[in-house]
């Protein structure tokens, strides 16, 4: 209590009462028994991975939309594209979408193999030549995959009831966007479940953190010392390292482990991380952004605990209040996971704009686009949020706390000891 009563005793600013209650939580919740248990929590929610992953391969098999790009002559890409809108209807998914490449309008020196080289555009294979011979440029696994669908379609497009259909040549190349794509939804996948879990294993210091100091009145003490917006976000961010250290102790424990028995982990699972496939923004930069959006869904989630704890009375209206809003951030989640695969459509924009949502939607985007000045304006955004939801709890924490009996009694009380000559009440 030595520390609130010095802050009792003098006037700090809001940074300054900030940091006090910020050390004083870090302090009193690292060193207590519960601590300890605390750090056993990651073995309960593995099964969440599950059900995230029972999502992850249908994104996965979804998420990149086979185009074959056209590079053929005007009227050979018309009659490709007419046919295989007449062949979809019946053969459905077995056939791949047919789109002109506009790059190659009009440029009879187009190089299809350096186009595909360049990872431009999201096209699984190129088709040159003409109908009579066409050519499929593209990775092997995506030529060998498509000759024989596109052979049908150039077939039906020479003739309306072919009664044999062209062979289909084939160049290869190293890679390609969308194979390159392909692969980086992996590391999308697993980083959105990774940053999640850590989240939700980890939010739930925050609310009971408030209300165990909202029952031994602790908490109207503080509040009538220093600005409440002040005792909301220093107990954020006493959380907020207080996860960071539980994180560190976690990582350390799985690194010993992964040292001591890789190669029985990776025959067990068939997950190798060093085969994971590298984010758009390069790891190094993937890292820092990682590290920065679970610091941010921590905090829009720890916040709304925190508002949550201001409009309770009692542990069971805590509890009651603080289920929806889990399942709320499963939803969320769910959300983010499934726009993998919708890029810049406004589902994927709804993800990104939605606080709650918006540090995975944004982690996803980091895995899958090189664009950073997005993150600049999705990190301001939310940083936003956080402040607007720490406004919002503290408001409603005066005006359904503070307005109390106790409250009235606990501001009297600081006002007697800020002025110790103030007058004694009236008989």
């Amino acid at each position: 209590m030595s520390i609130v009563d010095a802050s009792l005793r003098t006037r700090l600013s809001a940074l300054e009462a900030a940091w006090v209650i910020a050390r004083r939580d870090f302090v009193a919740v690292l060193f207590s028994r519960a601590f300890l248990f605390f750090l056993l929590g990651p073995l309960f929610p593995v099964f969440v991975g599950g059900l995230a992953g029972a999502i992850g391969g249908e994104v996965q098999r979804e998420a990149v939309s086979v185009e074959i790009g056209l590079a053929m002559s005007a009227d050979d890409n018309a009659a490709m594209i007419a046919a295989g809108k007449r062949l979809t209807p019946q053969l459905g998914g077995a056939l791949p979408s047919l789109r002109e490449v506009p790059e190659a309008a009009g440029d009879p020196a187009f190089d299809a193999e350096r186009f595909m080289e360049a990872r431009r555009g999201n096209y699984a294979a190129i088709l040159t030549g003409t109908l009579a011979t066409p050519q499929l440029v593209g990775t092997e696994g995506q030529v060998r995959r498509w000759q024989g669908p596109v052979g049908l379609v150039a077939g039906h497009a020479l003739e309306a009831n072919p009664a044999s259909f062209p062979d289909v040549a084939s160049a290869f190349v190293a890679t390609s966007a969308a194979a390159e794509r392909s692969t980086r939804i992996q590391t999308a996948q697993i980083a959105q479940m990774l940053l999640f879990l850590l989240t939700m294993l980890l939010a739930g210091m925050v609310l009971s953190n408030l209300v165990e100091e909202k029952a031994n009145k602790i908490i109207e003490i503080l509040a009538a010392a220093i600005p409440m917006d002040a005792v909301f976000m220093g107990k954020l961010f006493a959380m907020l390292a207080v996860s960071f250290v539980g994180i560190g102790v976690w990582g350390l424990t799985a690194f010993g482990l992964w040292s001591i028995g890789s190669e029985a982990i990776i025959a067990a699972s068939g997950f190798d991380p060093a085969r994971l496939p590298a984010p758009a923004v390069g790891w190094p930069l993937f890292i820092a952004l990682g590290v920065i959006y679970f610091a941010m869904a921590y905090l829009l989630l720890g916040a709304l605990f925190l508002t949550i704890g201001a409009m309770a009375n009692t542990v069971r209206e805590v509890q009651t209040l603080s289920m929806p809003v889990t399942m709320m951030q499963l939803m969320v989640f769910f959300l983010a996971a499934y726009t993998i695969k919708q890029p810049g459509s406004s589902l994927e924009l709804a993800a990104v704009v939605f606080p709650l949502s918006s540090p995975f939607a944004m982690l996803a985007r980091a895995a899958m686009e090189p664009e950073l000045w997005t993150h600049a304006l999705a990190l301001a955004w939310q940083a936003m949020a956080v402040l607007a939801l720490v406004k919002g709890g503290s408001l409603l924490f005066r005006k359904r706390v503070m307005k109390s009996g106790g409250a009235g009694r606990v501001r009297r009380g600081w006002f007697a000891r800020r002025s110790p000559e103030a007058v004694e009440p009236a008989e």
